[in-house]
């Protein structure tokens, strides 16, 4: 009885040093030297200040800026630590009343194309970080206006940074929103069109 208790004691002791501390500190250390960006969530940052991460998203909401779907994670969406969907059924008059706002004002803003459905829609986590090249394109003249440079312009950078499908079978096409928004200021300065001509005749001041 007794040996088979210090046995267990010292089984115990051997498995919580084990696997409770050098398994832990070494699959850390190993993950900071062979993927240290992803270990530590892929964080962009501008100036000394983490701005975000390419796998959260977040909101945008200005008109110089590619906005990202709707999300529900939260009470005002985006919320990494309450992360999920409505589950609201497709009869939800709730939900229709969302989804027709937003076509509302995306029909105002491009009458001329068809809404991409992940513009109006929430995404499962509500922290998705991308959105379909569809969804991209469809902003472009809304941003490029509001910027004042070419839309041409801004469709090629939404081109150029469209992610084709992993390992070219898994996923969609997508648009990282935070990415393609920080090429855009990096760009073109974020101007409207107002604060351009203001900029260029200062004596209107």
């Amino acid at each position: 009885m007794k040996k088979n208790l210090i046995t267990a004691v010292l089984m115990t002791i051997v498995t919580t040093v084990l696997l409770g501390i050098i398994y832990p500190l070494v699959v850390t250390a190993l993950s900071q030297v062979l993927f240290h960006d992803k270990a530590n969530g892929q964080l962009i940052s501008r100036e000394g200040k983490v701005i975000g991460s390419r796998i959260i998203g977040q909101p945008f909401t200005g008109p110089s800026y590619f906005h990202s779907r709707p999300s529900a994670a939260g009470t005002n969406g985006y919320d990494p630590t309450s992360s999920g969907g409505t589950n609201y059924a497709v009869t939800n008059q709730k939900l229709l009343d969302r989804v027709k706002g937003d076509m509302d004002t995306l029909h105002a803003e491009n009458p001329a194309a068809p809404i991409p459905i992940d513009m109006v829609t929430t995404s499962a986590s509500g922290l998705d970080p991308d959105i379909t090249p569809a969804s991209a394109y469809f902003q472009a003249a809304r941003v490029a206006k509001t910027r004042n440079v070419p839309e041409e312009q801004v469709r090629s950078m939404i081109a150029a940074h469209i992610k084709g499908r992993d390992l070219g079978l898994l996923g969609e096409p997508r648009v990282n929103v935070l990415e393609l928004n920080l090429a855009l200021d990096a760009q073109s300065p974020n101007r409207t069109v107002s604060e351009a001509k203001t900029q260029s005749n200062p004596r209107s001041n």
